[in-house]
């Protein structure tokens, strides 16, 4: 019952929100879940890597902003290629957003790992001066006229179900493959558990290290994919208010801020949490700040309930 305590949070919080709350149990709204749910649970899954190395990434929204402007210049027929009708500029415009988030990924686990700087002052650097270049490079102004098949990707469905939904699935399982089937994910849970014992043992702490945060930067971007084709624009903003829910799914999933513990599928039903809290306030009508009030206190719960549980097992 305790271990599947979250399940039933979010089944009750569906049900109590679907009779009180006027809209939620619309088609509508069912199918606007899914669609905020899944970049941000494929942002959470890359998170958790990190986190699970003892890390953090709170250059998440950086990633996003710049890879959907990197994206936006290639595709758009106002600033790339001017062939928007060409497949070639789909692919190569994708290819480049996936890139710069691993590239980012990449800046960040060197330095975490070979320099040995902290987590936290690595990642707040690159979140600052990839979002301010990001903005610098667009004028602070959106890019639209994206080729049609791209911002089409977020509706197009592929043996009945829309493209983002495989997507999800895909990563979902391919992180859940990673920590649960191979070596590879023995070892970003003993780096988290205890870096010096991992290294002891012969585990390259380094290199797992790197590929934490290289993930982490492929997710995200990946994300950034799902939200510039949903919007049909590349932001130097985007995801700028997503972190929180971001860091907040991983540990309202049970995951530790000191690493070494959590599960795909326990911050899967923190992002489902995250966004049926989020979903069912906005219709209620609670202004902006109300509602990060409500989300902060929430995962400011979840992390003390999360030491409570880890002082309580010593």
């Amino acid at each position: 019952m305790r271990k599947n305590a979250l399940f039933y949070l979010c089944l009750i919080y569906y049900l109590v929100a679907a009779l009180l709350v006027p809209g939620f149990f619309s088609a509508n709204n069912s199918w606007s879940l899914i669609f905020n749910l899944l970049p941000l649970l494929i942002a959470a899954i890359g998170q958790m890597y990190v986190i699970l190395t003892g890390g953090i990434d709170l250059s998440a929204t950086a990633i996003m902003a710049t890879s959907s402007v990197v994206g936006g210049y290639i595709m758009s027929s106002d600033y790339g290629l001017n062939i928007p009708l060409s497949p070639l500029v789909l692919v190569v415009g994708v290819a480049a957003m996936l890139a710069i988030g691993m590239l980012i990924g990449l800046i960040n686990g060197l330095s975490v790992s070979i320099l040995g700087m902290p987590a936290f002052m690595v990642t707040l650097a690159t979140m600052i001066f990839f979002n301010g270049l990001a903005v610098w490079i667009t004028g602070s102004q959106n890019i639209y006229n994206l080729p049609e098949a791209f911002n089409n990707l977020f509706y197009t469905s592929v043996l009945w179900l829309p493209i983002p939904i495989w997507i999800g699935a895909i990563v979902l399982l391919l992180g859940f493959f990673i920590l649960n089937k191979t070596v590879l994910g023995q070892w970003i849970y003993a780096v988290g558990m205890n870096g010096k014992t991992a290294r002891v043992s012969g585990i390259h702490v380094g290199a797992t290290t790197v590929f934490a945060y290289v993930f982490s930067g492929f997710c995200v971007s990946m994300a950034a994919i799902l939200y510039t084709s949903r919007l049909e624009t590349a932001s130097p903003v985007m995801g700028q208010n997503i972190l929180l829910d971001i860091i907040g799914a991983v540990i309202i999933g049970g995951s530790s801020l000191y690493g070494g513990k959590g599960k795909i599928h326990m911050t899967t039903l923190g992002a489902v949490f995250i966004i049926l809290l989020d979903n069912s306030l906005n219709l209620m009508g609670l202004s902006y700040f109300m509602i990060m009030i409500i989300k902060g206190a929430v995962i400011v719960s979840a992390v003390l309930l999360n030491e409570w549980k880890q002082k309580s097992t010593v």
